[in-house]
């Protein structure tokens, strides 16, 4: 169904207001597109008296939610922005224009169930900031503890609605229309956005992402997360230790302090691979209206995470390859990086390797050749995406939050230490994880964490493999399996072992026999589903 013309209309009003066809590249357009851009936000008009990005960020704010976090992801990227515009941009990520502070109060009030007096000994009606979904407020507990309380924008659901809901339809129309929709898969991307910005609304569950993060980071010295105050919680309040520190983007009072500013850039890149690599849980809006700096020891300084209302996981499946990619990538093995594409399903399985391969090397040399302080993890995936075209090489929904994520942290990395060198900081980490994550200790250790469940199917094994027997020797010729099925008697003898394998690795049996039992164990289930 066609979503409201009303709402498309303010955006057209709004665009037409503000100019914003001064950023859209409107004359490489094919004629039919510069037509239909141009009907809908208008010609440029140079006759407007506003700066240009105070007009984008204007627009975007009186647009709402969804534009407004467009443009916090864009003001994160100051290396690919004009800095007039990065600069305007940056104040939408907590300069947002508040809303009534008589109803934040009646908001906390009626969620809380008591009057603000009663519940808190200090409650500052005046907002400490305001972002695009929420404002936060200053008060005290009656304990003594401060916090800070984050309210719900009134009624801001319908709008997120609407336009996820036109982000939906254009999705579905570019899908059927454009040559490549089917590997943009921009119906699933929209579909897994308007689930991540919706979920933002719910403050009981930034809350719960808050606490999982601070557990993962307790004994760091390198994130600090607030605590939650449940008592103080609901889906439309969230309560939380106030913590005091230094804006990530006020870099005149961080150079005061004469804060180490490589280390700070290394350990942003490090604290983004151990929630992406260790704990499969990553808080994915990094931008500096989320972060502050701890300065208290200058040479050794450590961030603090705000707003957890968007947080990306990634199976364990993309762990590895993710992290095997990027260390083929870090170490030029070209071959490497288009084998594990096909292996993991991104490309199609008929692709050609050695073509694959050549077009990769064809992008990353020139990034390569660049000096440190030129190299763009950033431009160089954009320029893989684009090569990637040619092999219908699909868009991962489950990978734009890691995506977007990394950009953000490269960006915020470059404005703190502009010669930061992303590989060099990422690629010890990645081969630390992968010698620790695939050493026989952690093998064993999760083939024991799995072990019950795989008890549990073990006594389905027989009937199962008696089933698939029957049905190869009832297929036609034309159907058989490439690979001819192993014998029963091969099938029981590794169920049989698969028991004595998951039996003494629970009861202790040693590492080495229990490994390689389970080697065998796994090669064999392997082998009976080709």
């Amino acid at each position: 169904m066609m979503p409201s013309l009303k709402r498309l209309a303010q955006i057209r009003r709004t665009a037409k207001r503000y100019g914003l066809a001064e950023f859209l590249p409107i004359h490489t357009l094919p004629l039919p597109a510069r037509w239909l851009t141009r009907l809908l936000v208008g010609s440029p008009n140079h006759a407007l008296s506003q700066a240009r990005g105070e007009r984008l960020r204007l627009a975007l704010e009186s647009l709402g939610p969804v534009f407004i976090k467009f443009g916090q992801a864009l003001s994160t990227r100051r290396d690919l922005l004009p800095l007039d515009i990065a600069d305007e941009l940056a104040k939408l990520q907590d300069q947002v224009p508040p809303f009534d502070n008589e109803l934040a109060r009646t908001i906390v009030e009626t969620e809380l169930g008591d009057s603000v007096a009663n519940l808190f000994s200090e409650f500052d009606t005046s907002p400490l900031a305001s972002a695009s979904v929420a404002q936060v407020h200053r008060a005290k507990l009656h304990s003594g503890d401060a916090v800070v309380i984050k309210v719900i924008r009134p009624d801001i659901e319908a709008t997120i609605v609407e336009d996820t809901r036109w982000m939906a339809w254009l999705a579905q129309w570019l899908t059927r229309l454009h040559p490549e929709g089917h590997r943009l898969k921009a119906e699933e991307v929209v579909a897994d956005y308007t689930t991540t910005i919706l979920d933002e609304l719910n403050l009981a569950r930034e809350a719960a992402n808050a606490s999982q993060l601070r557990r993962n980071f307790e004994t760091s010295e390198q994130l600090y997360v607030p605590k939650v105050y449940w008592d103080f919680t609901t889906s439309r309040v969230y309560t939380m230790e106030e913590v005091s520190g230094i804006p990530v983007n006020n870099r005149a009072k961080l150079e005061a302090l004469q804060v180490n500013f490589k280390k700070l850039a290394e350990r942003g890149v490090e604290i983004f691979f151990t929630q992406v690599l260790r704990d499969s849980f990553f808080h994915a809006d990094m931008h500096p209206g989320n972060i502050l700096i701890d300065a208290s020891d200058p040479d050794s300084p450590s961030y603090i995470a705000l707003d957890c209302a968007i947080i990306g996981s990634l199976s364990a499946e993309d762990q590895y390859y993710l992290a095997r990619n990027l260390l083929s990538i870090f170490k030029r093995d070209y071959r490497t990086v288009a084998e594990l594409h096909v292996e993991c399903g991104w490309v199609p399985p008929n692709t050609r390797i050695q073509d694959f391969e050549s077009a990769i090397r064809t992008v990353c040399e020139p990034v390569f050749e660049k000096p440190i302080a030129e190299l763009s993890f950033g431009q160089l995936l954009l320029n893989l995406f684009q090569t990637a075209s040619r092999f219908d090489m699909p868009i991962q929904p489950s990978l734009v939050l890691l995506q977007k994520t990394l950009l953000n942290i490269e960006g915020l990395g470059r404005e703190l230490y502009p010669q930061l060198n992303l590989w060099d900081t990422a690629q010890p980490f990645l081969e630390q994880w992968m010698e620790e994550r695939y050493s026989a200790s952690n093998t064993l250790q999760r083939f024991k964490d799995e072990a019950p469940g795989l008890l549990e199917q073990l006594p389905k094994l027989p009937s199962q493999i008696i089933e698939k027997l029957v049905r190869a020797a009832a297929s036609e010729p034309s159907q058989t399996p490439k690979h001819q099925p192993p014998s029963p008697w091969w099938m029981l003898a590794s169920w049989l072992l698969g028991g004595l394998t998951l039996g003494t690795a629970l009861s202790g049996m040693p590492a080495t026999a229990a490994g390689l039992s389970g080697a065998f164990l796994l090669v064999t289930l392997w082998r009976s589903g080709n």
